[in-house]
């Protein structure tokens, strides 16, 4: 009988949860760890080990994914917690936070420093993918280790995208974040315009229903826009990270991002005026005329 693989899931929040629960569920021996331990505690119901530190949970781990916020906390987990210290030579480091260009760069540097494989993975999909186990993963790296991951990779994704060089896979995630973000933007601005031109915005859905410019994300950021749902799949306070991110990274390239910076401020507002943990289609309230 063939032992399966152990997995140290490091970070247990909206992302991390769901996607350590999918790899139990997949046969991984699935060990947690989160900052708030009583995030992670909720996972043992699931048969998960919650490991008391970063190190403990990456000890003798096949597989060390890190599900954190942004870079500072990566590091913090993987560094000055002991996590990349305590992993085995043969170990793999599955980067799977949004961190941008400038600090995965530095991560693989310190991968390097301590012999252990990198792949830079983010992924792309919010808590609903995370939980049905149909995330987009971006992995980039040698492709000699594609074999050993994609078993964990479809364990909590419908697809996976493999590309040859690390930071090629940040990279990509920023730029489709940044349509995201900028779809999102434009689902709160129509809402509140068809609301303060006076008319029902469920005609705005109608009648863009099955045309060109339809599409399943429309609907659901639209309809949660409407009912005022804004239970976080996506936070504005991750998403105002991640602009920063996208702004930094068009800033090194050259490239003018009007677009971004409008809807960087529309966050900042939506973050300033207490929304920060609501969904990202919050950014309403920081568009619709005050009631």
């Amino acid at each position: 009988m063939t032992t399966q693989p152990t997995i140290a899931v490091l970070g247990t929040g909206i992302m991390g949860a769901p996607v350590a629960r999918n790899l139990q569920r997949a046969g991984f021996t699935v060990r947690a760890w989160n900052r708030s331990l009583d995030k992670a505690q909720a996972l043992a119901s699931d048969g998960i080990t919650v490991a008391d530190t970063p190190a403990d949970a990456a000890k003798g781990a096949d597989f060390v994914m890190t599900v954190l916020i942004d870079g500072e906390a990566v590091e913090q987990t993987m560094v000055d917690s002991g996590a990349l210290q305590a992993m085995g030579e043969d170990a793999i480091w599955l980067q799977c936070s949004t961190v941008g260009i400038e600090a995965i760069e530095h991560l693989a540097d310190l991968a390097k420093q301590q012999d252990i494989a990198f792949v830079d993975a983010p992924v792309i999909g919010t808590k609903k993918p995370a939980e049905d186990g149909t995330l987009t993963v971006l992995a980039a790296g040698n492709r000699e280790l594609e074999a050993q991951c994609q078993p964990v990779f479809e364990a909590i994704g419908s697809r996976t995208i493999w590309l040859d060089n690390i930071g090629d896979a940040s990279k990509l995630k920023l730029v489709v974040n940044s349509w995201v973000l900028a779809v999102s933007a434009a689902i709160a601005e129509a809402i509140a315009l068809a609301e303060g031109l006076g008319f029902d915005p469920q005609l705005f859905l109608d009648t863009v229903k099955g045309s060109a410019t339809d599409n399943p994300f429309l609907h659901a950021k639209g309809q949660a826009t409407i009912k005022r749902d804004f239970a976080p799949a996506f936070p504005a306070d991750g998403a105002y990270k991640d602009i920063k991110l996208i702004l930094a990274a068009a800033q090194a390239a050259g490239i003018e991002q009007d677009l971004m910076t409008a809807v960087q401020q529309k966050l900042e507002r939506t973050v300033q005026q207490g929304h920060g943990k609501e969904d990202m289609a919050a950014m309403y309230h920081a568009t619709a005329k005050p009631q």
